[in-house]
């Protein structure tokens, strides 16, 4: 034809580059391949070879083009008769501008005889110019890979599920904001990648794509994901990273072949459990624990700051005078405005456990977090920064109120708090305002009512129970001083059941404290409700008694004698000069002061059960915990699927903060070397809003071949705390006096297929490893294997954790078939070959192992660094080279 011609008559314009194109084009025909994209004249070649050796090129199968090439359209004109053409790639990118960028290829269309190429069945127009996609793409009966990415389209036509024999489609890098219904009908499609698009929703039929494996829909703009992606069984790995997505449907977790869900870096207040749970899910970047946004906030002067997103493994960020909003993966998170610092400022932070050597709890005080450490310390801001701190809700404790405790470095304070509870998740955070960073925890306290104290007097009244009530008269003090006024509420219920005598009547107890040590120069007037079920009508005055409590509560004095009690129909009023506790008694014994100090005491401890299970996969895991009364049942329910063991042990009782140890014995033992282990026993805190739980790892000294262990671990009180009544103290003195409860556990037959020795593995031993450094300690080769033995059949989710493939973690499966030993020690090693030059490969691990639920071996891991630590600090000191003070330092000292 005319066309024909004028494109062939192009060689003869070429002059006498044309044989040398011809001759360099020849020698890139081979096997019905064509790539000339490598060359920048290749369309010229391939237009000389054209139509030097027609006969050969329009065989051609496989032909790659750039299409930054300036003959690009030129060439176009031939392809349709490239009959027998199965992949055609015409990518730009080949070529750089002044800055170093790739460009993108010239090419905005297609041919529609393209149309006709029948045996196509993969195209790639990546990074290029397109806006539509080429309408000839949709006659492509055979085409079944399509990669357009890096491109300008904005929309898919209506008509795309008509490429029914696609099964890879990428899209990724375009403008794409929305998807045809059609898409749903690509039946054979499995890889489907929409990234770096600008999609704010998804059609419901995106759920119709059954055999779709692997959908990367991250860094769009997505608020939410439709139900019906529960539809795609196949689906392996899926991707929603960097979007908008304020939920997703919990049915996401229940996919049956899904190893990944990334869902990092979005807008994830609250996951469902099931999610939250899964071992291949991936949050990092979310702002969990967040509390939604205030109304009474300034949205126009935080609407432009920063926000910063923080991983599990990350430890500091930065701050600069532009201020940002920083969340932490614990659900922390913080507020500096802008002008907050004035320079560039490193923040470095960690939660601590609690230890009741430093963190000192007040009569009635719940402990509800961990303790979280800011640095530096000396630093003041020059506008208050905001913390929030998620805790554990106090449901059963009532009439109590929640603080921030912050540490200076001498004594703990109270910060002005407020409780706040996010609406979709009904998770509570603790809002406080500071100046300054040093330690800080969450705790319910007493209510406390405070006032300040004119010479003029004033009244001052309880909110809990407004019938308490302390008057000031004029003249009363010198000074303004601050006073405080805390009331515990006392049941009827509650005296009968502890004192056993229903003639025992008490009122609340009243808690009066100032900020002075001078007393009062005028007689303070108190007002107290009469005990329940007494009245001023059938009042004994015989049998009323008031009580003088210190403020450690060891002593009640009965001082009915030393003050004029006066009586209405519902209170009894009175005068005092100094402050302490106040309690009001109604009953026929003598002596009260005892009585009262038993009560007290009661009433600040906790009645719990201690329990003992094995994971039923692996016996020698073992989880210990102890447990409040009433959280008992719920608790078994949640372990029973994992877990088997004993009946829990009978009710003991304990105080908040107090130390108890557990023991294992009779054939049963555990690693001696563990930072928590005092003299062969496990160290536990009580704490009644924390988890109080452990998981460990026990072995026996016993030859397991020939029989099974019966042993058992028991339960101790450590040290009497220095706040324990001293009746207390003395009934815990003595043999035996500290044991608490004792439960079995049985470490069943060990089988034949683990040997003393490692084995050779596909032919080969396992070569020494050294993964970490000096300073941070060495997992060794025994370390791995130690490891291994307690995997079990979590090993694929692991390794995914770990970063191996999925292609990988099949093949592993396959070579050591029918083997599980096998696998989870390839597993393991090729893992830590590929990453032995990687500092940061043991953290990677420990991050690892806790994202596939196995808590265990993670802390097996933190404590074999943690002796490394030591070890290495250690040797420091030995030889003379410990540092001069620093911030790492002090981290480090801290710990």
């Amino acid at each position: 034809t005319q066309k024909m011609a004028e494109l062939l008559g192009l060689g003869d314009e070429c002059g006498e580059e044309a044989s040398g194109a011809t001759a360099l084009a020849g020698s890139c025909l081979a096997d019905n391949r064509l790539n000339l994209d490598v060359y920048p004249d290749g369309c010229r070649q391939f237009l000389q070879l054209f139509k030097g050796q027609q006969g050969e090129v329009v065989q051609v199968e496989f032909l790659r083009l750039s299409s930054n090439d300036r003959l690009l359209g030129t060439t176009l004109g031939i392809l349709p008769h490239l009959k027998h053409l199965k992949s055609l790639v015409l990518k730009g990118g080949h070529a750089r501008d002044e800055f170093g960028l790739c460009q993108h290829g010239s090419l905005t269309s297609l041919p529609p005889d393209v149309g006709n190429l029948r045996c196509l069945t993969h195209l790639d127009l990546s990074f290029n110019s397109l806006s539509t996609l080429p309408s000839c793409i949709l006659h492509l009966p055979s085409l079944r890979v399509l990669l357009v990415s890096h491109n300008s389209l904005v929309a898919l036509p209506e008509d795309f599920g008509c490429l029914s024999n696609l099964t890879f489609f990428s899209a990724m890098k375009n403008q794409l904001k929305d998807l045809p219904q059609s898409i749903g009908e690509l039946a054979a499609l499995q890889d489907l990648d929409l990234s770096e698009n600008a999609l704010e929703f998804l059609p419901e039929e995106v759920g119709n794509l059954h055999n779709c494996t692997e959908l990367d829909l991250s860094g769009n703009c997505l608020s939410s994901i439709p139900d019906s992606l529960a539809n795609l069984k196949s689906l392996r790995r899926l991707h929603l990273h960097s979007n908008l997505l304020v939920t997703v449907p919990a049915s996401l977790a229940s996919l049956p072949n899904l190893s990944r869900l990334d869902l990092q870096n979005n807008c994830l207040r609250a996951v469902p459990p099931e999610i939250q749970t899964s071992p291949f899910v991936h949050l990092r970047g979310n702002p969990l624990g967040e509390t939604e946004p205030s109304p009474q906030a300034d949205e126009s002067s935080a609407r432009g700051l920063r926000r910063l997103f923080l991983g599990s493994g990350e430890d500091s960020f930065t701050v600069t005078s532009e201020g940002c909003k920083v969340v932490l993966a614990c659900g922390v998170h913080f507020y500096f405005p802008p002008g907050a610092t004035s320079d560039t400022l490193r923040i470095y932070f960690r939660t601590l456990a609690p230890d009741p050597q430093w963190v000192k709890l007040r009569h009635h005080d719940v402990l509800l977090s961990r303790v979280l450490e800011l640095q530096p310390h000396g630093v003041k801001f020059q506008q208050e920064v905001q913390i929030w701190m998620p805790y554990m809700s106090p449901q059963t404790l009532h009439q109590r109120e929640v603080v921030v405790r912050t540490f200076s470095g001498q004594s703990w304070s109270d910060l002005r708090t407020r409780e706040e509870q996010k609406r979709k998740s009904k998770k509570h955070v603790a809002h406080c305002s500071v100046l300054h960073f040093s330690w800080f925890l969450v705790v319910s306290r007493l209510v406390q009512n405070e006032c300040k104290v004119p010479t003029e007097g004033t009244l001052l009244f309880s909110s809990v129970d407004p019938n308490i009530k302390v008057t000031f008269p004029p003249g009363v003090t010198e000074e303004t001083r601050s006073v405080k006024l805390q009331v515990l509420p006392v049941s009827a219920e509650e005296i009968e059941e502890i004192t056993a005598n229903p003639e025992c009547r008490a009122s609340p107890l009243l808690c009066l404290s100032q900020d002075s040590l001078v007393d009062f120069l005028r007689p303070v007037r108190i007002q107290l409700p009469l005990p329940p079920g007494v009245t001023g009508l059938n009042l004994d005055r015989s049998r009323l008694r008031l009580l003088h409590g210190d403020l450690e509560g060891q002593t009640w004095d009965d001082i009915t004698s030393q003050v004029v009690l006066e009586f209405t129909h519902l209170y009894a009023v009175f005068e005092v000069t100094h402050f302490s506790w106040y309690w009001l008694w109604y009953t026929t014994k003598t002596y009260i002061g005892g009585i009262a100090k038993k009560v007290y005491e009661r009433l600040r401890m906790y009645q719990v059960n201690f329990i003992a299970l094995q994971r039923k996969k692996d016996p020698e895991q073992v989880l210990l915990q102890c447990v409040p009364k009433h959280k008992v049942d719920p608790v078994l329910k949640k372990l029973q699927d994992r877990y088997r063991g004993p009946e829990p042990s009978d009710m003991v009782e304990m105080f908040e903060g107090e130390q108890f140890f557990a023991a294992f014995e009779r054939g049963i033992s555990i690693d001696m070397d563990r930072p928590d282990c005092v003299d062969g026993r496990l160290s536990f805190i009580f704490y009644s809003h924390l988890k109080n739980m452990k998981e460990i790892y026990v072995t026996s000294p016993v030859d397991r071949k020939g029989q099974a262990v019966k042993g058992q671990v028991s339960f101790y009180r450590g040290a009497v705390p220095e706040s324990i009544p001293e009746d207390a103290s003395r009934r815990r003195k003595g043999p035996d006096s500290l044991w608490l409860a004792t439960l079995p556990i049985k470490l069943p037959r060990l089988k034949s297929h683990w040997g003393e020795n490692p084995r050779p593995l596909n032919g080969f031993s396992f070569p020494p490893l050294n993964l970490g450094n000096a300073e941070t300690g060495y997992l060794t080769q025994a370390n791995l294997l130690s490891i291994a033995r307690r995997v079990g059949a979590d090993w694929q989710t692991i390794g995914l954790n770990l970063g191996l493939t999925y292609q990988q973690i099949e093949r592993i499966g396959y070579n050591n078939r029918e083997d599980l030993d096998k696998q989870i020690l390839d597993m393991l090693f090729s893992w830590a070959q590929q990453n032995s030059e990687d500092p940061d490969c043991v953290s990677k691990l420990i991050t690892a192992v806790k994202e596939s639920g196995r808590q265990d071996i993670a802390d097996e891991v933190e404590t074999i660094i943690e002796l490394g630590r030591q070890k290495y600090r250690e040797s420091i000191r030995r030889v003379g080279l410990e540092q001069e003070s620093s911030t790492e330092d002090s981290a480090i000292a801290m710990m």
